[in-house]
């Protein structure tokens, strides 16, 4: 009897113990970026490109979504499908609402990768499942880049193909799957992270002398990005290089209309290293690179530079963290909105990246 009652202890915790491993290998959603879980695989996506893909068998394919924010507005979203991009897609205001994917090619099984075209600040989209017969997807180990910057890491005003610039919301032309952190991230074939907010500086915003608003350092602790510290973020990315793209709002003249202090240097500078050692308490393994911007030329981009040079000479002895790199852009004329690069001028900004951040990956 006593053996009987120790095999069927033996077989039971064998059985949960299979149970519980098959659980674990099973994984029918994949998530990418700053997002929160909720419960039932409801899950709201924050920043910027945060994403969550399935595969999925069938040419049947609804997916739910919802826009959250403290008042009803519209979101957005793109769409990968079988690894092509097919486009960007409106959340439209008010309750969950199911959106149909179209499925023109027939295969055995498809993959669709949401991400959030839109940004943090344009409130969370909420993913409330499919009516697609989910299979397996496997997670592939990869590098990884987190990109922290301002509206044009967001990816702001780039997308005008279907609403022309000064035309709808400040947002309706946000894609930040075509934003050069994400296309940079594609060649290389890395995972990535956004924390990007728009006007959002080191020290100051582009409009804002931190007084009313909260700069990065203000914010990148928080997972919404914000001023909310009841939800802080994890920081289980884990990336390989931090590429860190902040100044043009600091070194911005603002609206023109609302006063405005002289770029102070100093400041900027003391913000910066401060930050630099925020990101290392996180991530401190991780390679840093600063970037200059594109969109700030003549002398403002020397002071810029020299800004950069001096926060990389501050580090010169520390020896627990890699050497931090510097990649200067050339200036650009961009074509999006509001003196933002277009999907083409984001293309050109990867490629220049291109090469830069694949050595420091090879090397990795």
């Amino acid at each position: 009897m006593f053996l009987q009652k120790q095999y069927l202890f033996i077989l039971l915790s064998f059985s949960i113990v299979s149970a519980q491993k098959l659980d674990q290998e099973i994984q029918v959603y994949k998530y990418s970026g700053r997002m929160e879980y909720l419960e039932h695989n409801k899950t709201i996506l924050i920043g910027s490109a945060s994403s969550i893909s399935f595969n999925f068998t069938g040419n049947k394919c609804d997916i739910s979504l919802k826009s959250i924010d403290s008042y009803e507005h519209h979101n957005y979203v793109s769409l990968e499908l079988d690894g092509k991009y097919i486009g960007r897609m409106k959340v439209e205001k008010g309750e969950t609402k199911s959106y149909p994917i179209i499925i023109s090619e027939t295969k055995n099984t498809h993959n669709l990768t949401i991400y959030k075209a839109t940004e943090a600040s344009n409130g969370g989209v909420l993913f409330d499942g499919t009516t697609a017969n989910l299979s397996e997807i496997k997670s592939i180990k990869k590098k990884k880049i987190e990109f922290i910057g301002n509206s044009i890491t967001c990816g702001m005003g780039n997308d005008t193909k279907e609403i022309p610039c000064g035309t709808g919301e400040w947002y309706d032309q946000h894609n930040a799957y075509w934003a050069y952190g994400p296309i940079l991230s594609r060649a290389l074939n890395a995972d990535y992270l956004l924390s990007s907010v728009s006007g959002i500086g080191m020290y100051r915003n582009w409009n804002d002398e931190h007084i009313n608003e909260a700069i990065m350092p203000d914010v990148y602790e928080n997972l919404y990005l914000n001023k909310d510290t009841s939800k802080p973020y994890d920081f289980k990315f884990n990336p390989d290089i931090v590429s860190i793209c902040l100044g043009t709002n600091d070194l911005s003249n603002g609206d023109g209309i609302k006063p405005r202090l002289p770029f102070n240097k100093e400041k900027y500078v003391s913000n910066y290293i401060y930050f630099i050692k925020t990101v290392y308490k996180h991530s401190p393994n991780a390679q840093i690179v600063l970037l200059n911007s594109p969109m700030v030329s003549d002398e403002r981009n020397f002071t810029f530079v020299n800004c950069l040079k001096e926060v990389i000479a501050s580090f010169r002895k520390d020896k627990k963290h890699k050497k931090i790199k510097l990649f200067e852009y050339p200036p650009m004329q961009p074509k999006g909105c509001g003196y933002h690069p277009d999907i083409e001028d984001h293309k050109i900004m990867a490629q220049q990246l291109e090469s830069f951040f694949k050595k420091i990956l090879d090397e990795k």
